[in-house]
């Protein structure tokens, strides 16, 4: 959005996103034009936007990215001539679906998305519960005995659903109840009752599809039999911490034969999960994953720094609460 703005714009983070790399999102805005300029050789936040002439481009995706093709559609809309953009494999389409209710030239043909320069109009829009949200209560109603949890109104986009297809295959009795179309996306409630679930391997064209759940999934991965195998999952080194390590070794620590790969992780699941005091390494979906643990672990799990949930989901351990959980 500030890409090639007449104007001079700071755009800065806490710790954790200064951390992370932004190479890959300054590299095609400076190709199209924009003057851009951040910390560690134009790859650390904070960045400085500093205008710029832009003119559309064709990009081929690094990686399967919803974040990176949005900003790069965004930045499209005020550029000269066409963008086009193709993708390695299929990623949430949220962007695309809101700007061509909004107007935009914009086209999709399989894994190629092209958008004009275009002015686009206002719409009013119900936003359907997130998914991601969603994914731990899911996993909570699999994993403890004689439970049905009901999580209403919830976005299940094909490109966002990924947890519902691999929570499927490992025998979670998922189903979904007054499936519907709201702006554009569908939406559904989703049940989830007590399931006996069977490890798996999840890799290829699914993971952009449910990169976001691996944390919470790999607590259904310790309730279930047998092995789970993740892999094709390198980004999650760069989340708000390096979720494969935070998530393999609160595993380990509490019980759990699980190893850390390059590129995911393999767990053993036994359906146990010892208790203990863990890190959430200050990461919103590692500390709601240890939440989800601690409804089914042997004995209870304390939580450092909890309060990061409230980056993504103030209301999560009131909520956990009111399920059952204990929370002091």
């Amino acid at each position: 959005v500030l890409a090639g703005r007449a104007l001079k714009a700071t755009m800065t983070g806490d710790s954790t996103l200064q951390s992370r790399p932004m190479g890959s999102i300054i590299k095609p805005h400076s190709k199209m034009g924009a003057v851009i300029r951040g910390r560690e050789n134009n790859t650390l936040a904070p960045l400085v936007f500093d205008g710029g002439d832009l003119s559309g481009i064709e990009y081929n995706l690094p990686v399967a990215s919803a974040q990176l093709k949005s900003a790069i559609l965004l930045a499209g809309l005020r550029a000269e001539g066409k963008t086009s953009i193709s993708q390695p494999a299929a990623s949430r389409d949220h962007t695309e679906r809101m700007l061509s209710a909004m107007g935009a030239d914009i086209s999709v043909d399989g894994l190629d998305v092209t958008v004009g320069q275009s002015e686009i109009n206002c719409v009013d829009v119900d936003v359907p519960g997130d998914i991601s949200s969603a994914a731990f209560w899911i996993v909570a109603g699999l994993i403890h005995p004689n439970s049905e949890v009901v999580i209403k109104n919830v976005g299940i986009n094909p490109t966002r659903a990924g947890v519902i297809t691999a929570l499927q295959d490992m025998g979670g009795n998922i189903e979904l109840v007054n499936e519907r179309d709201v702006a554009g996306e569908p939406v559904a409630d989703i049940v989830a009752t007590s399931s006996n679930l069977r490890g798996t391997e999840l890799a290829g064209s699914i993971m952009p599809l449910l990169m976001d759940e691996v944390p919470v999934i790999a607590v259904a991965a310790a309730m279930a039999e047998e092995e789970t195998v993740i892999r094709d999952a390198a980004e999650l080194r760069v989340k708000e911490t390096d979720r494969i390590s935070a998530t393999v070794d609160w595993l380990v620590a509490a019980g759990v034969e699980a190893e850390a790969r390059d590129d995911g992780m393999a767990i053993v699941g036994s359906g146990r999960i010892a208790g203990g005091t863990f890190q959430s390494q200050d990461d919103h979906r590692i500390a709601m994953a240890l939440g989800i643990a601690a409804m089914v672990s042997d004995d209870p799990i304390t939580v450092v720094d909890a309060g990061c949930t409230s980056i993504s989901y103030p209301e999560f351990w009131d909520e956990l609460e009111s399920l059952g959980g204990i929370v002091d």
